[in-house]
């Protein structure tokens, strides 16, 4: 059962089948400094494939990989009859077998259009399947634009935009509330239909990762190697090493600095990650190291090194993570870091305060903002205007957001001090991680929320609330409508075709000894397609064939295909189209 954003709620039949849509088509994450949005996407796919109980799952996709090349295990109920099918970005007859197509990003808006585009029925064709997009964040101000073109797009209230966090569903609602103002304050907009807005969390490897944190020879061998003494205390971050897009580093190195001087004994802080810009990075972080940390052994570890990060997982006995970014919207490595049963410090931000329960999983760190005004219109409008990257809009952002390092400190110096306490508030995290963040439950919440969408658009068509509208985005239409004006006259139907005088169909072939006109060829039929036309203009002879004529017996798909043939074919100098 899923609530959506009106609070409604859903019993409903099983999902038997899925479609994705995946433009890169492998589905495992390219090594080395990945993102964490790809991470959770290539977790999420692989666990509906594993998981979903599907007996069919199709993956759009515009890569040359096969079913088979995808990187999916498929785990069918059905058995060998039940089948993992590919097809173009385009297909629509996949999703509409399946009910819903599932994307892991929040654009849905083209995908709507394309929707529609598929039946002669606007009205129809938008009921066909639900479309169903993952966020990952809502800070950079492109992808907010993307995602608020929905309200314009015929986005249904069928589709749906999964909000991985409260703070997210929230930020949503508010998003979707503004623009319907501004609709009806600049167009006098009475309608504002828009997608659910469901909570679903993200997910992890709860068992993989648990066993790695138990694991009591990889706890010895990476202490050993770092020279850190089995009674003293290692903190462990997780992540990219970026301060502009993930956390600037200075309040934990306080935090810990001082938590050390308090408690009288040498801590150990291990920055397991990646940066991104490289060595000029990593002399910053070492200079702020030195200044803010001098008694502290602070050491950085590769995080792409699988290895080393299970390792980091057994050796490590505090979690802390105090991010301060807006780019931050739920936080997979807390989810981790509680799978592998540490006891977490981590800032009160967006999806932290959502997975981890202050007291019990850990302690929350309080932040503070910014109240904005003239500093945030000016950064909001420097990078509109292309003045300022994305990074300096962030990063700007969480320069100026506070983490209280009192707090953060005090939460260290009871951690510290109390192995009992890192006990239970592992053990309860970890708890925590099965009940609610491994896949198998949250693959169960993705099948309700697909069945729930799939019950609102059977309801739609049988109340008759389905609206149709254009067919086709009005103002990134079809091309060769939208400027017909521009030629002398168009193709149609009736106009009178004939074989250029003394022309023949075996004139075609030496013409496409020219490659410039062998380009752009998915607009037009086939070789052999082309050449049949040809051969039924020499049979008409001087009275000539209408378009309808020669296309009578096509089948109603290539007609367009076929049209756009003859035009070429008069390009060519092959067709004359004037009496």
């Amino acid at each position: 059962m899923v609530r959506g954003s009106d609070g409604s709620e859903a019993v409903t039949d099983p999902v038997t089948s899925l479609t994705i849509f995946h433009p890169p088509g492998h589905v495992q994450v390219t090594p080395g400094n990945p993102f964490g949005k790809d991470i959770a996407n290539s977790g999420l796919f692989r666990s509906l494939a594993r998981h979903g109980g599907y007996s069919a799952l199709n993956v759009l996709h515009q890569s040359r990989a096969s079913a088979e090349q995808l990187g999916l295990e498929f785990y069918p109920p059905g058995g060998p009859q039940a089948q993992l099918c590919t097809g173009s970005l385009r297909n629509t007859a996949l999703p509409a077998h399946s009910g819903v197509m599932l994307r892991g990003q929040p654009y849905l808006s083209e995908l709507a259009w394309l929707r529609r585009s598929a039946g002669p029925d606007p009205s129809r064709a938008d009921a066909a399947y639900s479309l169903a997009g993952l966020i990952h964040t809502i800070a950079p101000p492109a992808i907010r634009e993307q995602m608020a073109a929905a309200a314009l797009a015929p986005v249904q209230p069928w589709d749906a935009f999964i909000c991985t966090s409260p703070a997210v569903q929230a930020a949503m609602e508010q998003l979707f509330e503004r623009q319907a103002a501004h609709f009806h304050e600049r167009l006098g907009a009475s309608r504002a239909p828009r997608p659910q807005l469901p909570l679903i969390p993200l997910a992890v490897d709860v068992e993989a990762i648990a066993a790695q944190a138990a694991d009591g020879a990889a706890r010895q061998a990476l202490r050993q190697r770092l020279a850190i003494p089995d009674h003293e205390v290692l903190v462990l971050w997780v992540g990219r090493l970026s301060y502009f897009e993930k956390a600037f580093p200075q309040v934990m190195l306080q935090a810990v600095q001082q938590a050390s001087r308090r408690c009288g004994q040498r801590l150990h802080f291990a920055l397991v990650g990646w940066f991104p810009n490289g060595e000029a990075d990593l002399r910053l972080y070492q200079q702020a190291a030195e200044k803010l940390a001098p008694d502290v052994n602070v050491l950085v570890l590769d995080g792409n090194d699988l290895k080393l990060l299970a390792q980091s997982w057994a050796a490590a006995d505090v979690f802390l993570s105090l991010v301060d970014n807006i780019q931050e919207t739920f936080g997979l490595a807390p989810v981790e870091a509680m799978a592998a049963g540490l006891p977490l410090v981590v800032s009160d931000w967006d999806g932290y305060r959502y997975t981890v329960r202050d007291g019990v999983d850990g302690l929350l760190i309080p932040t503070l903002g910014s109240p904005g005004g003239a500093p945030g219109e000016l950064l909001a409008q420097l990078h509109t205007l292309g003045l300022e990257a994305y990074q300096t809009y962030v990063g700007a952002v969480a320069q100026h957001t506070a983490v209280h390092l009192g707090r953060a400190t005090e939460a260290l110096v009871q951690l510290v001090r109390s192995p009992e306490q890192r006990a239970a508030m592992g053990a309860a995290g970890q708890r925590r991680a099965r009940q609610m963040f491994s896949w198998p439950v949250v693959v169960g919440h993705y099948n309700a929320l697909f069945a729930e969408l799939a019950e609102r658009r059977a309801r739609a068509l049988r109340d008759g609330e389905v609206v149709g509208g254009a067919r086709i985005q009005p103002n990134r239409g079809d091309p060769f409508a939208d400027f017909r004006g521009f030629a002398s006259a168009v193709l149609d139907p009736d106009r009178r075709l004939r074989l250029v005088g003394g022309g023949s169909p075996a004139d075609l072939e030496p013409l496409l000894a020219v490659q410039l006109n062998r380009l752009y060829p998915g607009l037009r039929g086939s070789l052999a397609e082309a050449t049949a036309l040809l051969e039924q203009l020499e049979a008409a002879g001087g009275a000539g064939a209408s378009p309808a004529q020669l296309l009578a017996s096509a089948a109603p798909e290539r007609r367009p295909y076929l049209d756009t043939t003859l035009v070429w074919l008069a390009k060519l100098g092959l067709v004359d189209w004037l009496t």
